[in-house]
């Protein structure tokens, strides 16, 4: 148990990803509160994991994702039961749906449903926002750190996917928020990363898919997503960093684009000296 007293709090605990990284934290020794829009579900994973444990390990808590004031709510939850959290797992997503029905014969315009840009995007943005909060009023560690976010994005947030635009879309900003914030945050010894599967076995696609993937040799085994998010944990000095787990090769630092030339480079460095202010203590 490495990281035995330690805490977490976790989006999407109910299945795939997110109750694989449940399993991994308490093996670890790092008690977990679950928040899934299935409450039975999360219910059912911290029964599972709590079963012959000499102390509770796993919590449960309904929470949607897209609503800012149910994962305030469900954080809140979790501060009650444990005070300190030292690491938060936006975890909570969904795959791609027709976002733009195509329809030739169509009259007038029709709403996109953004739904997955609402769960994806702006509700890990939430649970990361909901984590910095705490974290700033709690001192640093015996690591060092006031504590770490580690969000789940995709490799879709650099390839290019074409026909799932709308979950492309979100993982290309969730990707861009943690490279730019992530490098922000660090100044306060708060750890933000994030973690970009390939194809992984979960609920979001079909079995056929997934054989298929594996055969091809393209799909990647959950224990290398695992060893991406434990590159994450304890004493990890990494901070606005993307972790790519590839088919074969497993988790790598995947760098940020160069700069195409050095007036590039210049520019970014003014918009760093213009806007870091933005970022400065705020008093009310």
């Amino acid at each position: 148990m490495v990281y035995a007293g330690q805490t977490a709090f976790l989006t999407g605990g109910a299945s795939g990803i997110a109750k694989a990284v449940t399993e991994m934290l308490v093996e670890n020794g790092i008690k977990v509160y679950v928040a899934d829009r299935d409450l039975k579900g999360a219910q059912a994973v911290a029964e599972q994991l709590n079963n012959g444990k000499s102390s509770q390990m796993v919590w449960a808590v309904e929470v949607d994702a897209a609503d800012w004031d149910s994962q305030r709510k469900a954080f809140e939850t979790a501060e009650a039961e444990f005070g300190r959290i030292d690491y938060v797992f936006p975890i909570a997503g969904l795959g791609e749906r027709r976002s733009f029905p195509n329809r030739p014969d169509s009259k007038g315009y029709e709403k996109p449903d953004l739904t997955l840009l609402d769960v994806n995007c702006t509700g890990v943005i939430y649970t990361c926002w909901l984590g910095v909060q705490h974290f700033r009023r709690q001192p640093v560690n015996k690591y060092g750190f006031r504590g770490k976010i580690t969000p789940v994005a995709s490799v879709c947030g650099f390839y290019i996917h074409k026909p799932i635009p709308v979950y492309t879309a979100a993982k290309h900003a969730i990707v861009g928020f943690v490279r730019s914030y992530g490098s922000i945050l660090i100044e306060e010894n708060i750890a933000l990363n994030t973690v970009c599967p390939n194809k992984v076995r979960t609920g979001i696609s079909t079995t056929a898919v997934y054989d298929k993937a594996e055969k091809l040799g393209v799909l990647v085994p959950m224990k290398h997503v695992l060893e991406a998010f434990e590159m994450t944990l304890g004493d990890s000095k990494l901070a606005g960093q993307i972790i790519e787990v590839a088919p074969q090769i497993g988790p790598n630092i995947r760098p940020p684009a160069a700069w195409i030339n050095e007036e590039s480079r210049l520019s970014a460095e003014m918009t760093y000296a213009r806007s870091h202010h933005l970022h400065e203590p705020v008093k009310d």
